[in-house]
C-alpha cells in the first residue's frame, strides 16, 4: 500500500511516469522501508496506463463488491456482548479517577484556607 501511495504522490507532484528510484526516494524521505519486488510489480502493472483511468477502473470494480448485509451485523452483534463488560469496567475506572481528581481539587483550596488561618 505504501508503494501505491508513493506512486500516487509522485504522479500528483507532476511526474507522470515515476521510476523505481523516484518511489524509493519518496519512501525513504519518510523513513519507510522499500521493497524492490513490490515496486517493480507496481511499475510493470501501471506501465503505459493513465492514472485517472486506473482509478476509474478500480472504482467500478469496488462498486460490484458487496459491502453490506446481515453477516457484518451478525458479527458486530456477536462481538458486542463480550465488549460490554470491558466498556462498563472502563467507565467505572474513569469515574473513580474523576472522583479522585475532584477530591484533590476541593481539598487543596481548603488546605490553603487552613494554613492562612494558622498564620494569622
Amino acid at each position: 500500500m505504501k508503494v501505491i501511495a508513493a506512486y500516487l504522490l509522485a504522479v500528483l507532484g507532476g511526474n507522470t511516469s515515476p521510476s523505481a528510484e523516484n518511489l524509493k526516494d519518496i519512501l525513504g524521505s519518510v523513513g519507510a522501508e522499500t521493497d524492490d519486488e513490490k515496486i517493480e510489480l507496481l511499475l510493470s502493472e501501471v506501465k503505459g496506463k493513465d492514472i485517472t483511468e486506473l482509478i476509474a477502473a478500480g472504482r467500478e470494480k469496488l462498486a460490484s463488491v458487496p459491502s453490506g448485509g446481515g453477516a457484518g451485523v451478525a458479527v458486530a452483534a456477536a462481538a458486542a456482548p463480550s465488549a460490554a463488560p470491558a466498556a462498563a469496567e472502563a467507565k467505572k475506572e474513569e469515574k473513580k479517577e474523576e472522583k479522585e481528581e475532584s477530591e484533590d481539587e476541593v481539598s487543596f483550596p481548603l488546605k490553603l484556607n487552613i494554613r492562612n488561618r494558622e498564620q494569622t
